[in-house]
């Protein structure tokens, strides 16, 4: 299994903490959210990471190559962009892309099962598989429907709408890559070219833990999770030890 970990961002609403430090290398409890990442990564069987690096990229470098190398079984090749490349842009500096892989940020801290994910969109034939959960937004107000006459032919106190929203966390299919655009480009300008071209986008469901580490409110939320739950996004071993040492390469 392969993975592209995107880890390129300025970080802008974690500031000031990000002006020293890149975002996946904030400490959630006793530990980045990235070294987190390629601990369930290789628990779930991924023995690649393509790490997509940008701002302050010599800090997570040195983490991963002198402090806290990832597990024995995991190599680690870092791809350092130029210039901001996009979600997807940056899959362009990855080579041999040659097998199904998953595709994810490197600030966000989940339970999600990354062997099923992948399984699942191997098994289904799509070109990506976007993880998803259901979230609900209530509208504080009235909403009303008029018609093109100014008539009023529906009246909804506070509703609560339901939509089906991405996690950032993809699987794809080689094949997807080529509707990558030039330039820079982000996942959803992916998903557009692939529904115009008719190739099949799936949906990953998931009703479990997820915390993208954008803000500081967030970041507060998902350490006190992990703190507090921290044995819930290691199934099956303590979850406290850390990963084995090993050798990225570059």
């Amino acid at each position: 299994m392969r993975a592209v970990i995107m880890a390129g961002g300025l970080g802008m609403r974690m500031r000031p903490y990000t002006t020293v430090l890149p975002k996946p290398l904030l400490p959630i409890g006793d530990r980045p959210i990235l070294s987190i990442l390629l601990d369930q990564l290789a628990a779930a069987g991924v023995r690649r990471v393509d790490l997509c690096v940008g701002y302050l990229s010599g800090l997570i470098q040195a983490y991963l190559l002198e402090a806290a190398p990832p597990r024995e079984e995991m190599e680690v090749v870092f791809h350092l962009e130029s210039e901001p490349l996009g979600t997807a842009g940056a899959l362009r500096e990855v080579s041999d892309l040659d097998e199904p892989f998953l595709l994810l940020n490197g600030d966000v801290l989940t339970s999600l099962d990354f062997a099923a994910l992948l399984g699942g969109h191997t098994e289904s034939g799509a070109a990506l598989t976007v993880t998803v959960q259901t979230r609900s937004t209530t509208i504080a107000s009235g909403v009303l429907a008029i018609d093109g006459e100014d008539r009023v032919s529906d009246y909804t106190e506070k509703p609560t709408l339901q939509h089906d929203v991405s996690l950032g966390i993809y699987a794809l299919d080689p094949r997807a890559l080529d509707q990558l655009g030039e330039g820079r480009t982000d996942v959803p300008d992916l998903v557009q070219a692939l529904l115009a071209s008719g190739e099949h986008v799936r949906a990953h469901r998931f009703a479990g833990e997820w915390f993208d580490i954008g803000t500081l409110s967030d970041h507060e939320l998902a350490v006190q999770e992990f703190t507090t739950r921290r044995e819930h996004y290691f199934p099956g071993r303590a979850g406290t030890s850390e990963p084995d040492a090993g050798t990225p390469s570059g």
